[in-house]
């Protein structure tokens, strides 16, 4: 496994980190084993960034009790907030910020979080500044390390110009590119930040295109998957391509994995054998793909019709 800096950390982070809320969400304690075993397998196999939330259910305490034993192995991010843009500004106060981090760290049973990120919140609360000053009295208590923002469009343009951040988390994939075009990548790197993107392979929605053209049905891999599959399939259109010619997510893999600016892609999966097949790809000269990586490139740009971020 190649690994990165990961910005103003300073510290070396695995090019692929791992997911969690699938864990969470789809897993639970109730198949604490499956977890467990994924777990383990992606550490003993050079994946040293975990990623999870407060609000991924029961991700959190997973991880403490699958890997607390294994701490010092792997850098640990997690999410303070609800995730969600739409909740009211009542859930994001200095009060609910602080205790969402006290609870992390007897979740995941450590000392000290490397990552804490606010989950999501819009502009106008970070503007207000109390989710952020319970993140920096959190830093001065010496319960986190770093403090790092989690989102899209203009609240992670925001988050990224305020010079207030360690890190950076950001939607980029095929489908999604707009932290591309719209200069929040290049902006991010700038200020050195840790850079980390989420969703890079856009829910498989390239997969989706791949089966669509096959006469399958495709699956659902998420809330924002059906917005993804409708862009990528306007765009596989415009593009001479024979997707049997191709790995769907390891095309979608190497198409994250070639913006230098980014340090780490994650991705989650509730099966075993995904977690080892991603690990596998990590292992390939994705070179090849620089070709068909500039057209989806060029593309994007050319449809892109007002296609913001999906958060």
């Amino acid at each position: 496994m190649e690994n990165n800096i990961f910005g103003k950390t300073n510290v070396e982070v695995s090019k692929l980190g791992l997911g969690l809320a699938q864990v969470g969400f789809q897993l639970g304690k109730k198949e604490f084993q499956t977890a467990n075993t994924i777990l383990n397998t992606a550490l003993d196999n050079g994946i040293n960034f975990l990623d999870t939330a407060a609000m991924y259910l029961q991700s959190e305490s997973i991880v403490g009790n699958s890997v607390g034993h294994r701490r010092d192995e792997y850098f640990l991010a997690t999410k303070a907030g609800t995730g969600r843009t739409t909740s009211p500004d009542s859930e994001w106060t200095y009060a609910k910020i602080k205790d969402s981090v006290e609870n992390s760290l007897i979740n995941l049973k450590t000392e000290i979080i490397d990552l804490v990120q606010l989950h999501s919140c819009e502009t106008h609360l970070l503007e207000q500044g109390d989710v952020i000053r319970a993140l920096q009295d959190c830093k001065l208590e010496g319960k986190i390390k770093y403090m790092g923002y989690s989102g899209d469009n203009e609240a992670a343009e925001w988050a990224v110009k305020s010079n207030l951040f360690d890190t950076l988390q950001t939607s980029y994939s095929i489908s999604d590119q707009r932290a591309r075009t719209k200069n929040i990548l290049n902006e991010a790197n700038k200020r050195n930040l840790g850079i980390i993107a989420k969703r890079p392979i856009g829910n498989a929605s390239l997969l989706g295109v791949k089966n669509h053209n096959n006469g399958q049905t495709h699956e659902h891999f998420g809330s924002a998957y059906d917005e993804y599959f409708e862009r990528v399939m306007q765009m596989t259109k415009e593009i001479d391509l024979d997707l049997n010619e191709l790995d769907p997510i390891e095309m979608s893999m190497a198409f994250a994995l070639s913006k230098k600016e980014i340090n780490v892609i994650i991705i989650g999966s509730k099966n075993l054998n995904h977690v080892e097949e991603n690990l596998s790809y990590m292992t390939k000269n994705l070179d090849k793909y620089k070709n068909l990586i500039n057209q989806y490139e060029n593309i994007y740009e050319k449809l892109d019709d007002n296609w913001r971020q999906l958060t």
